[in-house]
């Protein structure tokens, strides 16, 4: 915590020094760089150039990954047969249970502050697998829910690494657990009209 004071406090005096040393030494390349930009955003009709990091951009495909993959409940065809077997058969992927950390290895800085994962390993364990009864669901019709949870555990080795002020690297053997659901609704094939309740008008 003390080095990332440090490191802070640092960059921001380096920040507030080049903003008042730049206008003054005669040099143009803020100034140039500005003109530029302007010139370069009125010939093509948009705007001035903005950099944006990397980090914003798989940030972005990261959340329709998780939401196009994981976020949603999908409603699968009535078992047939009166005694058909229900078991959970989708158990989570490796991509699923290491999204599913709390990602620590966001946000360093190259080279200052850099946190890894190596040696990475896995058990996944089903620990809930339950059927619930017909239900009618707005815009589902009539479905059950199949309530099916995951236990994850993660063994790993944890990389701190910083090459500046003080060059370090610590490794640490961690142990993560997540759950995981994987509920899924199924629709119930030819219920009986006897076990759901007559709509009131």
């Amino acid at each position: 915590m003390f080095m990332w004071k440090t490191t802070a406090r640092r960059l921001m005096l380096t920040a507030a020094l080049a903003l008042f040393a730049l206008p003054s030494s005669g040099c143009v390349l803020a100034y140039g760089f500005a003109k530029d930009a302007l010139i370069f955003s009125q010939f093509w009709g948009t705007t001035p150039l903005i950099p944006v990091t990397p980090y914003f951009s798989q940030e972005i495909e990261d959340t329709y990954w998780n939401e196009e993959r994981y976020k949603k409940v999908p409603i699968l065809d009535p078992i047939e047969g009166e005694n058909a077997p229900l078991f959970c058969l989708d158990p989570p992927t490796p991509d699923e249970v290491m999204r599913a950390l709390p990602d620590d290895t966001k946000g360093g800085v190259p080279f200052l502050a850099e946190t890894s994962r190596n040696n990475v390993r896995m058990t996944v364990d089903l620990i809930v697998d339950r059927v619930g009864d017909c239900k009618v669901l707005p815009h589902v019709g009539p479905v059950r829910l199949h309530h099916c949870h995951y236990k994850a555990t993660v063994y790993f080795e944890k990389t701190i690494r910083s090459h500046w002020p003080v060059p370090f690297t610590h490794v640490d053997q961690v142990e993560e657990v997540v759950y995981l659901d994987h509920d899924h609704l199924i629709r119930c094939g030819g219920p009986d009209s006897s076990d759901f309740a007559p709509l009131q008008p």
